[in-house]
């Protein structure tokens, strides 16, 4: 799979500054709506669909992460962009997890199928991505994609996942990060 023109930028942006600090990592492209995996060396490990937050934005509402999912309202689903230090964690009913912004409770699992009416498996294997809109923020996976390739790069150990913007440009977003590679590019005399 092809990385968006952004996702490539980041990508660059990323190993070009050492930001990852040799760790696995993910890109998610929201407007893509798919992750791709790489190893440390930055490396690309797997590329899949992804099911996002029903609502497009940037930023999590304030305090989300405290609400029940009962009391958020469908505006406030957003899966918040930016540059996340995951670490792998447990939910509340004891399954493993990536906690990719632990505060306002959005973390990176397998696709539940629970909820019939959802049909978050028919969603993920769509080739449009109008109806990869349907969490409460968390970004859900493939389950065979997460045993295959999440489980044991950050689902072990910490890493990093950048969720890249849709509603704002992406040097907004990752500014600092994209300053700091100028300036190691700079360095090297590239």
């Amino acid at each position: 799979m092809r990385l968006s023109d952004d996702a490539s930028h980041l990508l660059d942006t990323i190993l070009a500054a050492h930001d990852q600090q040799g760790r696995p990592f993910a890109i998610v492209d929201k407007k893509m709506a798919r992750v791709h995996v790489f190893g440390g060396d930055g490396s690309l490990k797997a590329s899949s669909p992804v099911l996002l937050g029903l609502a497009e934005g940037d930023d999590s509402v304030p305090g989300i992460g405290e609400r029940p999912m009962a009391a958020i309202k469908p505006e406030e689903r957003t899966t918040p962009a930016g540059r996340f230090e995951a670490e792998p964690g447990r939910n509340s009913h004891g399954e493993d997890i990536i906690w990719v912004d632990y505060d306002a409770a959005v973390s990176m699992h397998r696709v539940r199928t629970a909820n019939k009416a959802d049909r978050r498996l028919h969603r993920l294997a769509t080739p449009t991505i109008a109806d990869n809109r349907i969490s409460y923020g968390c970004i859900n996976v493939p389950a065979a994609f997460y045993d295959a390739y999440l489980r044991d790069s950050l689902g072990k150990a910490n890493g990093m996942v950048y969720v890249l913007p849709e509603t704002r440009p992406l040097d907004a977003q990752f500014g600092a990060l994209l300053k700091s590679s100028s300036r190691a590019d700079a360095r090297r005399g590239s």
